[in-house]
């Protein structure tokens, strides 16, 4: 393997990380990017074998090759800078237009028996369904990440005020997260039964398992995909069906349709929600207005309404 280029990789991500960039799932691609040049006895990146390492393997999709030649195309323009006989291929040679997934919006009835699986759930020790039943609820009144509401600490959960501290989040930032009280009251009886379950623990996190270890992202997934199984959501072999971040969609979408619904100014409010969920841009909170028809239907006819009071 060409260890000189292995070594502008690591230097390469040490600078990205420099600049505060978070680049999970970015390091393994370029070093097999490398790794796949040596074994073509290729020194210097160029448009052919960058695109021909994108489009591995065949059963990928557009998206993920289109990916796959991004990462490649930002390292080629480093390694451009110090040695121009590295090429760059050119951004239009795959499409890179995100095709997000159609959210699945549950009903409040799914919703409703999902927890009640979740709170069923065997446990020796009585916490492990109240756990992820609090969890699964939190993110579904909240629209939380996974990842956040994993790495919540006991410190980050405010229950006098009412408010989450949301840090690190996936771009990096930090918000707050104010609660409803009804939310509260159900964190407050969760910490409670934690604390009389495992009374001395040195995880910080607010969400542990029955060896007073945090809840990892992992084990959420898991279990989540066990309880849409067990309530007929997907089938046992199923592995596409409702995601857990699909709660996160339908908390943005009822919020939305509920303001439309009383006559609201979603337009105007629709940064508000934006800045709750954590999006770095309000665009990306605007993608819903055009995944959810009722949505889209709402908003064309506020706009017919405003335009007919000033014709």
């Amino acid at each position: 393997m060409s260890r000189p280029l292995l070594q502008e990789v690591d230097e390469y991500l040490a600078l990205r990380r420099a600049f505060g960039t978070k680049l999970e799932g970015r390091e393994v691609p370029l070093r097999k990017f490398v790794a796949f040049l040596d074994g073509v006895g290729e020194a210097f990146v160029t448009t052919t074998r960058a695109l021909e390492w994108a489009l591995q393997p065949a059963a990928a999709s557009m998206c993920q090759q289109a990916a796959r030649l991004r990462h490649v195309r930002l390292f080629a323009a480093y390694l451009h800078a110090q040695d121009p006989r590295h090429e760059v291929p050119p951004p239009d040679l795959l499409d890179q237009r995100s095709r997000r997934t159609k959210p699945y919006l549950y009903s409040t009835e799914e919703i409703d028996t999902l927890l009640r699986a979740a709170r069923a759930l065997p446990s020796p020790r009585g916490l492990r369904g109240d756990t992820y039943a609090t969890m699964l609820g939190l993110v579904a009144v909240t629209g939380l990440r996974r990842s956040e509401v994993v790495d919540l600490d006991r410190t980050d959960v405010d229950l006098e005020r009412g408010v989450l501290t949301v840090r690190n989040t996936k771009f990096g930032k930090t918000r707050l997260v104010p609660l409803h009280p009804s939310t509260t009251r159900a964190l407050q009886a969760y910490a409670c039964h934690r604390d009389r379950v495992l009374p001395v623990t040195l995880s910080p996190g607010f969400f542990l398992n029955e060896s007073g270890i945090r809840i990892t992202g992992s084990a959420l997934h898991y279990t989540w995909v066990k309880l849409t199984i067990r309530v007929g959501l997907r089938g046992p072999h199923d592995s596409r069906g409702p995601r857990l971040h699909d709660l996160r969609h339908r908390f943005a979408v009822e919020s939305l349709l509920g303001w439309y619904r009383t006559g609201q100014d979603a337009a105007r409010r629709l940064p508000v929600l934006s800045a709750y969920l954590g999006h770095v841009r309000v665009a990306d909170t605007y993608w819903y207005l055009e995944a959810v028809p009722e949505l889209l239907q709402l908003a064309a006819k506020r706009l017919e309404d405003s335009v007919g009071r000033w014709a």
